[in-house]
């Protein structure tokens, strides 16, 4: 098996769970070194003892914690790769009407600003690696960048703007003639732990999980293990000349209408 990550560094934000925690599964089985980052310890202690991945505790909307972040993955690494912007969060959504300004403040706060952050560190970190200004950023975003949720107005807002933010980081990183690419990646309905919970607890599983799999035109959930290889395809110096783009990995929900 080629190893298309060898000798490669990844940090990935929001790991413990999820694409995150599916995404740290590939890298390492892809030969990458790889730091995550999250605030559930007992999921990471988990996935850290099945991977061999480091765990350091952290919330990407925390700005004084990314320094020393850096700090140690500079101290264990001497260098930074890959950069998967994946935290994000739901919690306290609401419509239009029904958010408080708290709920919308905080959901802007990792949505958002974490991402932000996070490319921000990347920039840094991947301007000092040894050879020269390298790497590649993923920000996670969603097929609600393109299709908003009435329902969810903080977490649809927030991921388009992260096509933008992605596109800017992009440019800058070309511009100032570094070869740090950053590109956006946009699942649809993807059938995490979460997901998977959901349908266990509705009163007619069956029909739930036909719910969430009738989503796309292809019929059927994203596998976590698919769209952690599109991240992985994005991360590799097979993607050198991808950067500022849009990834879709949502079995053509976004392609147009299903028809009647």
């Amino acid at each position: 098996m080629i190893l298309k990550l060898a000798g490669k560094v990844a940090l990935i934000t929001g790991g413990t769970s999820g694409i995150g925690a599916g995404t740290v599964r590939r890298f390492v089985a892809d030969g990458a070194q790889v730091v995550f980052t999250g605030s559930n310890a007992a999921a990471a202690a988990a996935l850290t003892a099945e991977t061999g991945a480091h765990f350091i505790a952290h919330r990407v909307e925390d700005a004084a914690g990314w320094a020393p972040l850096l700090a140690e993955i500079a101290a264990r690494h001497g260098r930074l790769d890959i950069a998967f912007a994946n935290a994000g969060m739901e919690t306290g959504d609401g419509s239009v009407e029904s958010i408080t300004v708290e709920a919308w403040e905080a959901l802007l706060a990792v949505n958002l600003t974490g991402v932000m952050l996070t490319a921000k560190a990347a920039v840094a970190a991947m301007r000092a690696n040894p050879g020269g200004a390298t790497g590649s950023i993923i920000i996670n975003s969603s097929m609600n960048a393109y299709r908003p949720m009435a329902n969810y107005i903080a977490y649809s807002t927030t991921k388009a703007a992260l096509i933008a933010l992605g596109k800017s980081v992009a440019l800058h990183c070309a511009n100032a003639g570094t070869r740090i690419r950053c590109n956006t990646i946009h699942p649809g309905v993807v059938e995490t732990e979460m997901i998977r919970g959901v349908i266990d607890r509705a009163p007619d599983p069956a029909a739930a999980r036909a719910q969430f799999e009738g989503m796309a035109p292809l019929r059927r959930m994203a596998q976590v293990s698919e769209v952690a290889a599109l991240v992985a395809f994005l991360a590799s110096d097979e993607a050198a000349f991808v950067s500022g783009s849009e990834y879709g990995i949502d079995g053509a929900s976004t392609a147009g209408m299903m028809g009647v």
